[in-house]
């Protein structure tokens, strides 16, 4: 007996041993499951705390004889664009490590021979003595080597923007010039003729080069083309003017006075669209931004921020990258400033050995290029150039009037400003949860106070499953019903809810006063629980009124059209209003507020209650002094997890709102939560770019506050336990 005792203890602690092995190993791979996604995470987002840095590559010197006039991306087969002495044009690769010319583009030296860059792509402009102009592609321009002759080969049919483009200037203008520019857009070409004091300006259409527009500036010092936004800065005496491509020569707009008073000379550096610039003023060793804002005469230059430079120091040259907010600000005292281009920080600043006066950026490569030499450096954690400025405060970004927060990452060409504010994000999720807790606050806690000391245990254990089941909707579902059938109905739903909401309590007091002598009156077995039945009663009486009656009589009252005036006041869709979201959330979060909040009240022990009794409370006393008091820390906990599942929650807010990230706390604006903005815009987010990283932050943002919110409230949680 003593040894099949002995023999079933040992099996029952080896099961046990196996089991604890077991049941602390799946413990163990929850843990390691969460220190990895918190890893992945953090991993994702950390570069956007590395600071940027440029590391040099190579440097390529020219022959003597030799003037280097634009680069490609070199390192990728792209060539260096150099004139030779004898007036030609040389096209350059990389071959060895050694540039090689590869094909030459000739012309008599009576000629006039250019490059220019436009986004990233090299042209080559030819002009003349008669002032017929050609512009031809450099990446059109083929190689084919054929018994050792290279021949150029013209490939337009996949872009017809590829193609050479010509057209003719006055020949009278051309012939007695003084000097001339030419600037590129995708849009416009447009060259300006000097004569004294005089200035002839031909606009051309590119992609109908019969479109041709003439302007003649008089009385001008000089003019800068900004092609991109169809306009030119005019410099006049101290003053610098601006002029639109579909305004009169005659109509000029200040942009700045008084810039040459003190400094005498400012050089003007456009970014590639034209809708920014940055104007470097001399003696001040500073360098100012200018943007194309919009403003009711229409649009004009709007300086927004100024970057200070060491004294005596002057702008060489400026580059901005063609996916991030990132410029090069590359100055004489051979210093090269990184810099966020909407905020203007200055992240980084590199001294750098070369002799580089101009530079460009191809993907992640700075190259620098002098007359003589060529460097090239390799930018480093880019994505380093987002700040905190730029994350969380109101930035003056292009075409904008004044200084917004503003989400908008997408774009269809590259070059364009992004808009990477997360306070637009950030207040859409307050907003709907904070919203959400105010609609599920009221009915979540008044069941659980009910159910939990008013009713029965029968009818409680009858109404309290069936509330909980509710939990088990699953929130794609409540937010297809909000989207297909609540968001159709909002505006005349919102007037009906408001008129609900301010009724409701007058009538559930009413139904409090007359309900007990009609439940005196009903057979016995029917008394208890028939309070129930009146408030649920008076509620969906008081709802249909409020969606078919109330809204039109009121209206018809007052003499407005109320559905008009809401619309007026919103710049979002009625049904995509935040109100409509809280509704739909505050319905998903009310069973978890519900089923915590009656535990709590539920377990305050009867020895309390019985004691307030025996010393003459009420019921009603009893439940304000004693039961919600001693409940709270248990509600509070309620309520904060509630508030956690609401700013966690995606597909209800994905599908009810219109997803337009505004910062505005209105109520009847729209709004893009956070969740909903990682489900949207993360599988199109290009791998390690500045975006893919900013939407992991937000992600850790949302684990952070998650936790916090759900850690406070288990803590309140084991605390009202531990008392009871």
């Amino acid at each position: 007996m003593t040894f099949d005792s002995d023999s079933i203890n040992k099996t029952r602690q080896r099961k046990d041993r196996w089991s604890r092995y077991v049941v602390t190993g799946f413990g163990g791979l929850v843990l390691l499951t969460l220190v990895i996604l918190i890893s992945h995470l953090i991993s994702q987002a950390l570069p956007l705390a590395y600071i940027p840095s440029l590391e040099p590559i190579a440097t390529y010197r020219m022959a003597p004889g030799e003037k280097i006039l634009s680069t490609g991306d070199v390192l990728n087969g792209q060539p260096l664009l150099v004139k030779k002495a004898d007036c030609r044009i040389s096209l350059q690769l990389l071959s060895d490590n050694e540039l090689v010319s590869h094909h030459d583009y000739i012309r008599p030296c009576e000629y006039q021979l250019t490059t220019r860059s436009v986004m990233g792509e090299n042209f080559i402009v030819d002009i003349s003595p008669n002032g017929q102009v050609r512009i031809l592609p450099v990446r059109a321009m083929g190689v084919e080597v054929r018994e050792n002759q290279r021949e150029m080969n013209f490939d337009t049919t996949q872009n017809p923007l590829l193609s050479t483009m010509a057209f003719a200037l006055p020949k009278s203008m051309w012939e007695q010039r003084h000097q001339w520019d030419i600037a590129l857009s995708t849009h416009w070409i447009v060259v300006a003729i000097k004569r004294e004091n005089r200035f002839f300006v031909r606009w051309v259409n590119r992609k109908k080069p019969t479109q041709i527009i003439d302007k003649v500036y008089d009385e001008v010092d000089s003019l800068i083309l900004l092609p991109g936004s169809e306009s030119v800065i005019v410099v006049k005496g101290s003053n610098l003017y601006s002029n639109r491509l579909k305004e009169g020569a005659a109509a000029l707009s200040p942009v700045a006075t008084n810039v040459l008073a003190n400094t005498g000379l400012v050089t003007l550096f456009p970014l590639a669209k034209d809708r920014t610039f940055f104007l470097s003023e001399g003696q001040t060793s500073s360098v100012t931004r200018w943007v194309l804002t919009q403003r009711s005469p229409g649009l004009a230059f709007k300086a927004t921020y100024q970057i200070n430079l060491r004294k005596g120091e002057s702008v060489s040259d400026i580059a901005e990258h063609a996916s991030m907010n990132l410029v090069a600000i590359l100055t004489d005292k051979q210093r090269i400033l990184l810099v966020n281009r909407v905020s203007g920080d200055v992240v980084k600043t590199l001294g750098v050995n070369s002799a580089a006066t101009n530079l460009i950026w191809y993907g992640n490569k700075l190259y620098g290029r002098s007359e003589t030499s060529l460097s090239v450096w390799d930018g480093k954690n880019l994505s380093g150039i987002t700040t905190w400025s730029s994350l969380f405060k109101p930035q003056h970004y292009e075409g904008y009037d004044t200084a917004e927060t503003v989400w908008q990452t997408t774009s269809a060409t590259d070059f364009q400003e992004a808009k990477f504010s997360l306070t637009p994000l950030l207040i859409g999720s307050i907003k709907a949860s904070l919203l959400a807790l105010v609609i599920a606050i009221p009915v979540a806690i008044g069941a659980a106070v009910y159910t939990a000391y008013f009713a029965k245990s029968k009818l409680r254990n009858i109404v309290k499953p069936a509330i909980e089941l509710l939990e088990a909707i699953p929130s794609v579902l409540i937010g297809f019903i909000a989207a297909i059938w609540l968001s159709p109905k909002a505006e005349q739903f919102l007037f009906s809810f408001a008129f609900f909401l301010i009724v409701i309590p007058f009538i559930l007091i009413g139904i409090a006063v007359i309900q007990r002598p009609f439940a005196e009156r009903l057979p016995k077995q029917f008394r208890h629980g028939a309070e129930l039945f009146f408030a649920v009663s008076g509620v969906f009486v008081l709802g249909y009124v409020s969606v078919e009656f109330a809204p039109q009589l009121i209206f018809n009252s007052l003499g407005i059209d109320g559905f008009a005036l809401l619309a007026a006041e919103s710049s979002s869709p009625v049904g995509k209003t935040t109100i409509v979201v809280a509704l739909a959330l505050g319905v998903a979060i009310s069973p978890s507020i519900y089923s915590l909040a009656e535990d709590a009240i539920n377990g305050v022990p009867n020895e309390l209650k019985h004691a307030s009794f025996a010393l003459g409370a009420t019921r009603l006393q009893t439940l304000l002094h004693v039961v919600l008091h001693v409940a709270l820390p248990g509600i509070v906990a309620a309520i904060m997890l509630g508030f956690g599942r609401a700013f966690g929650e995606t597909m209800i807010v994905l599908m009810v709102t219109g997803n337009t990230p505004i910062s505005s706390w209105g109520l009847i604006e729209g709004l893009r939560a956070l969740t909903a903005n990682l489900a949207i815009e993360l599988p199109e987010a290009d791998v390690s770019s500045a975006h893919y990283q900013i939407l992991f932050f937000t992600a850790c943002i949302l684990f952070v506050f998650t936790f916090l919110v759900n850690t406070v409230a288990e803590v309140l949680r084991q605390r009202i336990r531990s008392k009871a």
